[in-house]
């Protein structure tokens, strides 16, 4: 994998990653500041981490065709075709077992 492509994955979750703990405590200076009520506090800790969690669900899907689209074009075989062409050499294989005896 490049390092290009390496820095952009650390880059995204690192983005999209961000601990229960972490937002928890962001949440708490703005209440302390008093930009937040506490009683909307424990809804803006459940907002934020729902929204991280679709933001990397989001990376995921987007990396995923990203590889999908590389593999393609550089005309390499998915695990799937992999999966199957072994399949197939093992089944082909045993035939040619059985023609070979006498």
């Amino acid at each position: 994998m490049s390092d290009l492509l390496k820095k952009a994955i650390s880059l995204g979750w690192g983005l999209t990653i961000v601990s229960k703990e972490k937002v928890e405590s962001l949440v708490d200076d703005l209440v302390k500041r008093g930009e937040l009520a506490p009683s909307e506090s424990k809804q803006l800790v459940e907002r934020l981490i729902d929204r991280g969690a679709e933001e990397q669900n989001r990376f995921k899907e987007l990396v995923n065709e990203q590889v999908k689209s590389v593999l393609q074009t550089m005309g390499l075989a998915s695990a799937k075709e992999v999966e199957e062409l072994t399949r197939r050499v093992a089944e082909l294989e045993i035939k040619l077992a059985e023609l070979q005896q006498p």
